[in-house]
């Protein structure tokens, strides 16, 4: 039972307040919280607090809110919420909270309706509220026969929430919740175009603006020439960006259709000065391996690992539209943090939040980019100076050189072995830049924080170096631990290899007795029939990570000879998983990214500027590349977990120990010069 005091509050720490009580609408329907109202036809409307990125937020807000309404998740309409942390909580979509975070309060704004609507049906019918129960749309009495929701909206509107007790549905009566039939709610609006993302959401009468960007890091204009710009067929404006009030910082063209824009920038005359023309992300790596502490006497074995940048590349590039008006300003952007987007731009604008308006469109992929407002920043800027609506859209190429990408970074791994073979002792020594997306992350214990999630009973030491990263650099899937997790698990295989140890064995030997992650690599190793022999010509790899409250251990098996992965098999404690196919889709998505990254997906730098343009030279998995991916949901009752980024650190470890057989894996991606 939920309490009238928690119920008005919210779900506690870190949760949405879920309770707002609205009597009656206009219309006569009943509002009992923000997520969740009910017309007088009985149709119930779901409001989805969170962006959705692709991870399928939206899908899981349907299947809790229909679970607790006793209704089919296509019966629930959803409505996107603007931006507006005062109504909605916190709203950005990161580290792997979005479910973990809405569960309650969301399950609690359905169940809230549902109590309201029974007790409307009991007082018509002059019976117990215990007696009554709902299905199909209708509360249900065993004598009174059935009242269908649209005919108790008035009566259970005129009722004061906070007088109904609360009981969310106890999982073992769920008929969606945990099962594997439920697929996403939006996968046909998706793969028939209706979806409206981003990049659709320019409104009628709209400009578009394409933004000449500098041709080396940190340059800026010197001269503009832009009157052949301005003398073609749909050009209206040309204006000077300043880093970083209005995003990176450029030359702006404003025109009427995206190919006028395009060509308009393409006849700009502009000069450039400051930045690092000569800029070169071989000297970068050359300079993070000078960081390191200086070397002591080495008693065991040592290897170091190397990590080139990487790029978020989703396939929806950077855009935003923005209006600016006398009386406000109206932002329409896949952003991945509505709420905090609307509370920077008021305090930028120097303007009231409820000025701002921000309509969230679906996103064509994340990764942590979506967390920056740069695109927006332009928008804004353009549309102040034209008065009108202006769409800002990034190319691939601007998209793909001026991401801020994931750091480069430098591992030294050395650890003392024991007679059997066994690490007894282990030292992980880490150079690397900060995330200048969020300077906090210059200190070096939140990045060894965000990194560093050893989960095995060897002592020792683990140390962080910060050097200034030399471009702009943010958060990308599983931030640092996709870094730190690659080197710890790669040591711990090649130690195994020396000591001749079998990887699922030592493993075990090194985790905790009883732990999760003892189980999920029990699991992982049972669907990979580990204990037979690998098949003539394959190699395997394994890796475990627990983190954002889940657990998950991967196997890969790859034919080294020919470079092809072949299976990957992972097992996932999730705690309860509300939407299994959900939680398969998102362990895939971190496979490919992983796959991608170990096959030799990286960005380099020459001559100041990034070589990489496109999914041509950025060398991103292709179907045919994809392996056979076997995931298994191990049943917990543990606190429901994150799972969005969970998955990458161990797969792209596995993947690399499995592809490298048994050469030793020494840098990211495998084989490659990460220079």
């Amino acid at each position: 039972m939920i309490s009238r005091r928690t119920l008005l509050r919210g779900a506690g720490a870190g949760a949405l307040v879920v309770a707002i009580p609205v009597p009656v609408l206009a219309s006569g329907g009943l509002v009992p919280n923000v997520f969740v109202r009910l017309d007088d036809a009985g149709r119930i409307t779901a409001t989805v607090p969170r962006p959705d990125t692709g991870q399928g937020v939206r899908t899981v807000v349907a299947l809790m809110v229909a679970e607790e309404l006793s209704v089919e998740p296509g019966d629930v309409q959803l409505e996107q919420a603007p931006g507006d942390t005062e109504r909605f909580g916190p709203q950005a979509v990161m580290n792997s909270t979005s479910v973990r975070q809405l569960s309650t309060p969301v399950r609690t704004a359905a169940a809230t309706a549902r109590c309201l609507l029974v007790t409307a049906a009991a007082t018509r019918w002059r019976v117990p509220v215990a007696e009554c129960t709902t299905r199909d749309g209708a509360v249900h009495h065993p004598r009174r026969g059935r009242a269908p929701y649209r005919s108790l909206v008035r009566a259970a509107a005129a009722l004061d929430p906070a007088t109904v007790p609360v009981a969310l549905t106890p999982p073992e009566k769920w008929r969606l919740l945990g099962k594997t039939r439920a697929g996403r709610v939006d996968a046909r609006d998706i793969t028939t175009g209706r979806t409206r993302y981003g990049i659709d959401s320019r409104p009628p009468g709209g400009l578009v603006a394409v933004v000449a960007r500098p041709p080396w890091i940190g340059a800026v204009p010197d001269t503009i020439d832009d009157t052949a710009a301005r003398a073609l067929p749909g050009v209206v404006d040309v204006l000077t960006l300043t880093a970083p009030a209005e995003g990176q910082g450029g030359v702006a063209v404003i025109a009427k259709s995206t190919h006028q824009a395009l060509k308009a920038r393409d006849a700009l005359r502009v000069t450039w000065r400051g930045g690092t023309p000569t800029a070169d992300s071989r000297t970068w790596l050359s300079d993070l391996r000078a960081a390191l502490p200086a070397q002591g006497p080495i008693n065991g074995m040592q290897q170091v690992f190397e990590m080139p940048l990487l790029a978020h590349a989703p396939m929806e590039p950077m855009n935003a539209t923005a209006h600016v008006r006398p009386d406000g300003v109206t932002i329409w952007a896949p952003t991945q943090d509505p709420g905090g987007l609307r509370t920077q731009l008021a305090r930028q604008l120097g303007v009231p939040a409820t000025s701002v308006r921000v309509e969230t469109a679906a996103s064509g992929g994340a990764f942590g980019r979506r967390i920056e407002p740069d695109p927006v920043l332009e928008a804004v800027a353009c549309s102040r100076r034209t008065g009108t609506p202006v769409q800002v859209l990034w190319t691939r190429a601007d998209d793909m050189r001026n991401d801020s990408y994931r750091p480069m970074s430098v591992h030294r791994l050395s650890a003392e072995l024991g007679p059997d073979g066994l690490p007894i002792r282990r030292a992980h020594e880490v150079a690397t830049w900060p995330l200048t997306v969020l300077p906090i992350f210059a200190n070096p214990a939140l990045i060894k924080a965000s990194g560093d999630h050893f989960p095995y009973s060897v002592p020792g030491d683990v140390t962080v170096t910060v050097r200034p990263a030399p471009l702009r650099t943010g958060f990308w899937r599983s931030v640092y631990a996709g870094q730190f997790v690659y080197a710890e698990e790669n040591f711990l295989t090649e130690i195994g290899k020396r000591s001749g140890l079998d990887q699922v064995a030592l493993r075990r030997t090194l985790l905790p007795p009883a732990s999760r992650l003892h189980r999920v690599l029990d699991a992982v190793a049972a669907r990979a029939r580990w204990t037979r022999p690998p098949a003539p010509g394959t190699t395997r790899g394994v890796a475990c990570l627990e983190d954002y409250g889940s657990a998950i251990a991967v196997i890969a098996v790859a034919d080294p000879a020919s470079r092809r992965l072949l299976r990957v098999h992972a097992a996932v404690d999730v705690g309860v998983a509300l939407h299994p196919s959900g939680v398969r889709a998102q362990v895939e998505g971190c496979v490919i990214d992983a796959l991608s990254t170990v096959l030799g997906a990286q960005i380099t730098v020459r001559n100041g500027q990034v070589a990489e343009s496109s999914f041509g030279d950025y060398k991103w998995a292709r179907l045919g590349q994809t392996p056979d991916i076997d995931v298994t949901i191990v049943p917990s009752t543990t606190p429901l977990g994150g799972l969005g980024e969970l998955a990458y650190p161990p797969a792209v470890a596995a993947i690399a120990a499995a592809l490298a057989g048994d050469a030793p894996v020494t840098g990211m991606p495998f084989g490659v010069d990460v220079g």
